[in-house]
Protein backbone atom coordinates (compact mmCIF):
# COMPACT_ATOMS: atom_id res chain seq x y z
CA UNK A 1 0.00 0.00 0.00
CA UNK A 2 0.66 3.61 -0.37
CA UNK A 3 1.84 6.25 2.11
CA UNK A 4 -1.05 8.26 1.36
CA UNK A 5 -3.60 5.07 2.44
CA UNK A 6 -2.79 5.96 6.28
CA UNK A 7 -2.81 9.01 8.21
CA UNK A 8 0.30 10.81 9.04
CA UNK A 9 1.72 9.40 12.67
CA UNK A 10 3.63 12.28 13.48
CA UNK A 11 6.86 12.05 16.13
CA UNK A 12 5.48 14.40 18.68
CA UNK A 13 2.75 16.69 18.01
CA UNK A 14 0.95 18.69 20.23
CA UNK A 15 -1.45 17.68 22.31
CA UNK A 16 -4.07 19.87 23.63
CA UNK A 17 -6.43 19.84 26.37
CA UNK A 18 -9.77 21.36 27.61
CA UNK A 19 -8.39 24.00 29.21
CA UNK A 20 -5.99 25.77 26.97
CA UNK A 21 -8.74 27.75 25.05
CA UNK A 22 -10.63 28.82 28.35
CA UNK A 23 -7.15 31.09 29.05
CA UNK A 24 -6.22 31.80 25.66
CA UNK A 25 -10.02 32.94 25.27
CA UNK A 26 -9.89 35.22 28.44
CA UNK A 27 -6.78 36.98 26.90
CA UNK A 28 -8.74 37.40 24.26
CA UNK A 29 -11.95 38.78 25.47
CA UNK A 30 -9.89 40.59 28.14
CA UNK A 31 -7.91 42.38 24.68
CA UNK A 32 -4.60 41.18 26.78
CA UNK A 33 -2.85 40.31 23.46
CA UNK A 34 0.61 42.31 24.07
CA UNK A 35 3.43 40.34 25.46
CA UNK A 36 1.95 40.73 28.71
CA UNK A 37 -0.44 39.91 31.14
CA UNK A 38 -2.40 37.61 33.29
CA UNK A 39 -1.28 34.64 31.30
CA UNK A 40 2.08 35.05 31.50
CA UNK A 41 2.53 35.84 35.21
CA UNK A 42 0.09 33.06 35.88
CA UNK A 43 2.14 30.83 33.83
CA UNK A 44 5.34 31.81 35.41
CA UNK A 45 4.01 30.90 38.74
CA UNK A 46 2.60 27.61 37.32
CA UNK A 47 6.43 26.44 36.37
CA UNK A 48 7.54 28.02 39.82
CA UNK A 49 5.12 25.98 41.58
CA UNK A 50 5.86 22.62 39.69
CA UNK A 51 9.66 22.82 39.62
CA UNK A 52 10.21 24.39 43.13
CA UNK A 53 12.01 26.99 41.59
CA UNK A 54 11.79 30.46 43.05
CA UNK A 55 11.80 32.73 39.87
CA UNK A 56 10.70 32.12 36.37
CA UNK A 57 11.00 34.00 33.18
CA UNK A 58 8.81 32.98 30.32
CA UNK A 59 10.61 33.62 27.18
CA UNK A 60 9.91 33.21 23.34
CA UNK A 61 12.32 30.35 23.12
CA UNK A 62 14.21 27.40 25.20
CA UNK A 63 17.35 29.32 23.04
CA UNK A 64 16.07 32.40 24.24
CA UNK A 65 16.61 31.45 27.70
CA UNK A 66 20.08 29.84 26.93
CA UNK A 67 21.26 32.82 25.63
CA UNK A 68 20.19 35.01 28.52
CA UNK A 69 21.50 32.41 31.02
CA UNK A 70 25.10 32.08 29.25
CA UNK A 71 24.61 36.17 29.76
CA UNK A 72 23.84 36.50 33.34
CA UNK A 73 27.03 34.26 33.87
CA UNK A 74 28.96 37.05 32.17
CA UNK A 75 29.73 34.26 29.44
CA UNK A 76 31.54 36.60 26.35
CA UNK A 77 34.41 37.01 24.07
CA UNK A 78 37.61 35.05 24.27
CA UNK A 79 35.44 32.66 27.26
CA UNK A 80 35.06 28.84 26.57
CA UNK A 81 32.00 27.15 27.15
CA UNK A 82 31.65 23.05 28.32
CA UNK A 83 29.02 21.74 26.14
CA UNK A 84 27.67 18.12 25.35
CA UNK A 85 28.37 17.04 21.86
CA UNK A 86 25.19 14.90 22.00
CA UNK A 87 22.51 17.58 21.58
CA UNK A 88 20.55 19.71 19.50
CA UNK A 89 22.44 22.61 17.87
CA UNK A 90 20.45 25.09 19.75
CA UNK A 91 21.92 23.72 22.83
CA UNK A 92 25.41 25.60 21.49
CA UNK A 93 24.35 28.11 19.18
CA UNK A 94 23.73 30.46 22.04
CA UNK A 95 27.50 30.13 23.20
CA UNK A 96 28.51 32.01 19.43
CA UNK A 97 26.05 34.24 20.05
CA UNK A 98 27.96 35.54 23.23
CA UNK A 99 31.46 35.22 21.07
CA UNK A 100 32.05 32.61 22.74
CA UNK A 101 33.63 29.37 22.19
CA UNK A 102 32.01 25.71 22.55
CA UNK A 103 34.29 22.74 23.54
CA UNK A 104 32.31 19.64 23.32
CA UNK A 105 32.52 16.51 25.42
CA UNK A 106 31.50 12.95 24.46
CA UNK A 107 28.62 10.96 26.46
CA UNK A 108 28.26 7.84 28.25
CA UNK A 109 27.02 4.60 27.38
CA UNK A 110 23.84 4.19 29.83
CA UNK A 111 22.12 7.93 29.64
CA UNK A 112 23.38 9.28 26.34
CA UNK A 113 24.06 12.38 28.63
CA UNK A 114 27.67 14.42 29.16
CA UNK A 115 30.32 11.57 30.36
CA UNK A 116 32.18 12.65 33.64
CA UNK A 117 35.06 10.97 32.80
CA UNK A 118 35.52 13.19 29.47
CA UNK A 119 34.72 15.87 31.52
CA UNK A 120 37.19 15.63 33.79
CA UNK A 121 39.98 15.85 31.37
CA UNK A 122 38.41 18.92 29.77
CA UNK A 123 38.40 20.68 33.47
CA UNK A 124 41.76 19.17 34.16
CA UNK A 125 43.27 20.82 30.62
CA UNK A 126 41.63 23.87 31.21
CA UNK A 127 42.99 24.12 34.99
CA UNK A 128 46.47 23.44 33.45
CA UNK A 129 46.17 25.60 30.65
CA UNK A 130 45.03 28.68 33.63
CA UNK A 131 41.76 28.41 31.24
CA UNK A 132 38.83 27.12 32.63
CA UNK A 133 35.67 27.52 31.02
CA UNK A 134 33.43 30.17 32.10
CA UNK A 135 30.55 28.13 31.75
CA UNK A 136 29.17 24.27 31.67
CA UNK A 137 26.06 23.54 29.57
CA UNK A 138 24.54 19.99 30.44
CA UNK A 139 21.38 18.53 28.98
CA UNK A 140 19.05 15.69 30.12
CA UNK A 141 18.94 14.31 26.32
CA UNK A 142 15.46 12.76 25.86
CA UNK A 143 14.31 13.97 28.80
CA UNK A 144 16.77 11.20 30.36
CA UNK A 145 18.34 12.89 33.84
CA UNK A 146 22.32 13.08 33.27
CA UNK A 147 25.00 11.56 36.31
CA UNK A 148 23.61 14.85 38.08
CA UNK A 149 25.56 13.81 41.42
CA UNK A 150 29.12 13.07 39.52
CA UNK A 151 28.62 16.37 37.27
CA UNK A 152 27.84 18.46 39.78
CA UNK A 153 30.48 17.50 42.13
CA UNK A 154 32.93 18.20 39.53
CA UNK A 155 31.63 21.80 38.46
CA UNK A 156 32.04 22.46 42.43
CA UNK A 157 35.44 20.95 42.17
CA UNK A 158 36.62 23.50 39.16
CA UNK A 159 34.50 26.43 40.29
CA UNK A 160 32.60 26.12 37.35
CA UNK A 161 28.65 27.14 37.60
CA UNK A 162 26.03 25.02 35.62
CA UNK A 163 23.51 25.72 33.00
CA UNK A 164 21.18 23.22 32.95
CA UNK A 165 19.38 22.56 29.49
CA UNK A 166 16.42 21.34 30.89
CA UNK A 167 14.65 21.61 26.90
CA UNK A 168 13.32 17.92 26.66
CA UNK A 169 12.66 16.85 30.11
CA UNK A 170 10.16 19.36 32.27
CA UNK A 171 8.83 16.70 33.93
CA UNK A 172 11.19 14.10 34.93
CA UNK A 173 12.72 14.23 38.21
CA UNK A 174 16.54 13.02 39.85
CA UNK A 175 16.20 11.73 43.46
CA UNK A 176 12.94 13.21 43.41
CA UNK A 177 13.99 16.78 42.54
CA UNK A 178 12.63 18.31 39.14
CA UNK A 179 15.22 18.72 36.77
CA UNK A 180 15.49 22.14 35.87
CA UNK A 181 16.71 23.00 39.46
CA UNK A 182 19.62 21.34 39.33
CA UNK A 183 22.24 24.17 37.60
CA UNK A 184 22.71 27.63 38.67
CA UNK A 185 20.33 28.35 35.76
CA UNK A 186 17.32 25.79 34.72
CA UNK A 187 16.40 26.01 30.63
CA UNK A 188 13.10 24.31 30.00
CA UNK A 189 12.01 24.93 26.19
CA UNK A 190 7.88 24.89 25.25
CA UNK A 191 8.20 24.02 21.52
CA UNK A 192 5.43 22.19 19.09
CA UNK A 193 7.18 19.37 19.79
CA UNK A 194 7.80 18.83 23.64
CA UNK A 195 5.55 17.37 26.26
CA UNK A 196 4.20 20.74 27.09
CA UNK A 197 3.86 23.27 24.35
CA UNK A 198 2.95 26.81 23.75
CA UNK A 199 3.21 26.23 20.25
CA UNK A 200 6.70 28.09 20.42
CA UNK A 201 8.04 28.97 23.85
CA UNK A 202 10.74 28.27 26.44
CA UNK A 203 11.19 29.71 30.03
CA UNK A 204 14.39 30.89 32.24
CA UNK A 205 14.50 29.57 35.98
CA UNK A 206 16.41 30.78 38.75
CA UNK A 207 16.67 30.81 42.61
CA UNK A 208 18.03 34.69 42.18
CA UNK A 209 15.86 37.60 42.15
CA UNK A 210 18.22 39.76 41.05
CA UNK A 211 18.51 37.54 37.75
CA UNK A 212 15.17 36.82 37.33
CA UNK A 213 14.66 40.72 37.05
CA UNK A 214 17.82 41.09 34.84
CA UNK A 215 16.60 38.57 32.69
CA UNK A 216 13.34 40.41 32.22
CA UNK A 217 15.01 43.47 31.44
CA UNK A 218 16.64 42.02 28.63
CA UNK A 219 14.07 40.33 27.49
CA UNK A 220 11.81 43.40 26.54
CA UNK A 221 14.69 45.20 24.89
CA UNK A 222 16.51 46.52 28.38
CA UNK A 223 14.37 49.69 28.46
CA UNK A 224 15.32 52.58 31.11
CA UNK A 225 13.13 53.47 33.80
CA UNK A 226 12.13 56.53 31.86
CA UNK A 227 9.15 58.09 30.26
CA UNK A 228 10.73 57.74 26.80
CA UNK A 229 12.53 55.21 25.08
CA UNK A 230 15.68 54.72 26.58
CA UNK A 231 18.69 51.97 26.48
CA UNK A 232 21.70 51.92 28.37
CA UNK A 233 22.41 47.89 27.52
CA UNK A 234 21.89 45.49 24.54
CA UNK A 235 18.36 43.99 24.79
CA UNK A 236 16.18 41.05 23.24
CA UNK A 237 12.31 40.68 22.48
CA UNK A 238 12.76 37.54 23.86
CA UNK A 239 9.38 37.78 26.25
CA UNK A 240 6.71 35.06 25.57
CA UNK A 241 3.43 36.49 24.95
CA UNK A 242 0.05 36.50 26.77
CA UNK A 243 -2.27 34.35 24.47
CA UNK A 244 0.62 31.85 24.01
CA UNK A 245 1.18 32.06 28.16
CA UNK A 246 -2.36 30.88 28.22
CA UNK A 247 -1.96 27.64 25.83
CA UNK A 248 0.99 26.86 28.57
CA UNK A 249 -1.17 27.49 31.85
CA UNK A 250 -3.72 24.86 30.27
CA UNK A 251 -0.94 22.81 29.26
CA UNK A 252 0.59 22.55 32.67
CA UNK A 253 -2.90 20.91 34.27
CA UNK A 254 -2.03 18.19 32.42
CA UNK A 255 1.64 17.73 32.74
CA UNK A 256 1.71 14.96 35.25
CA UNK A 257 -0.58 12.65 32.83
CA UNK A 258 1.41 13.25 29.79
CA UNK A 259 4.56 12.41 31.42
CA UNK A 260 2.49 9.24 32.36
CA UNK A 261 1.08 8.05 29.11
CA UNK A 262 4.86 8.81 27.53
CA UNK A 263 6.33 6.45 29.76
CA UNK A 264 3.67 3.82 29.44
CA UNK A 265 4.44 4.20 25.36
CA UNK A 266 8.35 3.63 26.10
CA UNK A 267 7.17 0.48 28.11
CA UNK A 268 4.78 -0.93 25.66
CA UNK A 269 7.27 -0.61 22.57
CA UNK A 270 9.70 -2.23 24.50
CA UNK A 271 7.41 -5.23 25.90
CA UNK A 272 6.19 -5.54 22.27
CA UNK A 273 9.46 -4.88 20.38
CA UNK A 274 12.94 -5.57 22.17
CA UNK A 275 12.41 -9.16 21.64
CA UNK A 276 13.52 -8.73 17.93
CA UNK A 277 17.02 -9.82 17.36
CA UNK A 278 19.62 -6.42 17.08
CA UNK A 279 16.83 -4.13 18.21
CA UNK A 280 17.12 -2.64 21.89
CA UNK A 281 15.99 0.62 23.42
CA UNK A 282 17.42 3.08 25.43
CA UNK A 283 18.85 5.46 27.39
CA UNK A 284 18.55 3.45 30.60
CA UNK A 285 17.35 4.90 33.50
CA UNK A 286 19.29 4.82 36.75
CA UNK A 287 18.21 3.96 40.36
CA UNK A 288 17.54 7.36 40.95
CA UNK A 289 16.14 9.18 37.84
CA UNK A 290 12.72 9.57 36.57
CA UNK A 291 12.78 10.30 32.86
CA UNK A 292 9.76 11.73 31.30
CA UNK A 293 10.47 9.88 27.90
CA UNK A 294 10.03 12.51 25.64
CA UNK A 295 10.83 10.46 22.74
CA UNK A 296 11.28 6.50 22.56
CA UNK A 297 14.42 5.64 21.12
CA UNK A 298 15.17 2.17 19.92
CA UNK A 299 19.09 1.36 18.73
CA UNK A 300 19.69 -1.23 16.20
CA UNK A 301 23.16 -3.29 16.50
CA UNK A 302 24.86 -4.05 13.56
CA UNK A 303 26.26 -7.36 14.71
CA UNK A 304 22.77 -8.80 14.82
CA UNK A 305 20.85 -7.27 11.76
CA UNK A 306 21.87 -5.45 8.36
CA UNK A 307 19.13 -3.58 8.61
CA UNK A 308 20.39 0.56 9.00
CA UNK A 309 18.19 2.92 10.93
CA UNK A 310 17.68 5.11 7.78
CA UNK A 311 16.39 2.01 5.65
CA UNK A 312 13.87 1.77 8.76
CA UNK A 313 13.31 5.46 9.05
CA UNK A 314 12.27 5.02 5.39
CA UNK A 315 10.54 1.89 5.48
CA UNK A 316 8.19 3.46 8.00
CA UNK A 317 7.69 6.74 5.87
CA UNK A 318 6.08 4.01 3.21
CA UNK A 319 3.58 3.59 6.03
CA UNK A 320 3.23 7.62 6.43
CA UNK A 321 4.92 7.16 9.42
CA UNK A 322 7.61 9.79 10.66
CA UNK A 323 10.61 8.48 13.17
CA UNK A 324 13.67 10.72 12.96
CA UNK A 325 17.27 9.78 13.63
CA UNK A 326 18.89 10.67 16.96
CA UNK A 327 20.58 14.09 16.88
CA UNK A 328 23.77 14.25 14.72
CA UNK A 329 26.40 15.08 17.05
CA UNK A 330 27.99 18.67 17.53
CA UNK A 331 31.40 17.55 16.91
CA UNK A 332 30.50 16.45 13.56
CA UNK A 333 28.25 19.41 12.33
CA UNK A 334 30.20 21.31 9.76
CA UNK A 335 29.42 24.57 11.96
CA UNK A 336 31.76 23.68 14.30
CA UNK A 337 34.39 21.90 12.35
CA UNK A 338 37.21 23.43 14.66
CA UNK A 339 36.14 22.89 17.55
CA UNK A 340 37.99 21.10 20.69
CA UNK A 341 36.02 17.71 21.75
CA UNK A 342 36.40 15.85 24.46
CA UNK A 343 35.88 12.06 22.93
CA UNK A 344 33.12 11.58 20.33
CA UNK A 345 33.14 7.94 19.79
CA UNK A 346 30.23 7.12 22.36
CA UNK A 347 27.69 9.92 21.13
CA UNK A 348 28.31 8.81 17.37
CA UNK A 349 27.95 5.43 17.48
CA UNK A 350 24.79 6.04 18.77
CA UNK A 351 23.63 8.75 16.42
CA UNK A 352 24.32 5.64 13.67
CA UNK A 353 22.60 3.14 15.41
CA UNK A 354 19.37 4.97 17.05
CA UNK A 355 15.82 6.42 15.74
CA UNK A 356 13.19 7.84 17.62
CA UNK A 357 9.93 6.18 16.82
CA UNK A 358 6.52 7.94 17.43
CA UNK A 359 5.72 8.93 21.06
CA UNK A 360 3.12 11.41 21.13
CA UNK A 361 0.85 11.61 24.36
CA UNK A 362 -2.29 11.45 22.14
CA UNK A 363 -1.31 7.96 20.64
CA UNK A 364 -3.66 5.05 20.22
CA UNK A 365 -3.19 1.38 20.79
CA UNK A 366 -3.82 0.84 17.09
CA UNK A 367 -1.43 3.87 16.36
CA UNK A 368 1.60 1.80 18.50
CA UNK A 369 0.45 -1.46 16.74
CA UNK A 370 0.83 0.29 13.30
CA UNK A 371 4.26 1.12 14.30
CA UNK A 372 5.47 -1.99 15.51
CA UNK A 373 3.70 -3.67 12.76
CA UNK A 374 6.14 -1.91 10.92
CA UNK A 375 9.11 -2.14 12.24
CA UNK A 376 8.45 -5.71 12.52
CA UNK A 377 7.99 -5.98 8.56
CA UNK A 378 11.25 -5.23 8.10
CA UNK A 379 13.42 -6.53 10.82
CA UNK A 380 11.59 -9.57 11.27
CA UNK A 381 10.86 -10.16 7.66
CA UNK A 382 15.41 -10.01 6.68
Amino acid sequence: MRSQDYDRLFLSPPHLGRHELNYVSKAIEDNWVAPVGPNLDGFERDICEFTGARHCVALTSGTAAIHLGLRLLGVGPGDEVLCPSFTFVATANPILYQGATPVFIDSEAETWNICPERLREALEAGKHQNRLPKALIIVHLYGMPCRLREILALAAEFGVPVLEDAAEALGSRYEGQPLGTFGTIGVFSFNGNKILTTSGGGALVTNSAEWARQARFWATQAKDDAPYYQHSELGYNYRLSNVLAGIGRGQMELLEDRVKKRREIYAWYRQHLAAIPGLSFGPLEPVGSHSNRWLTCLLLNPAETTVTPDQLRLHLETRNIESRPLWKPLHLQPLFADVTSYGGEVCTELFTRGLCLPSGSAMTDADLQRVAGAVRELLVAE
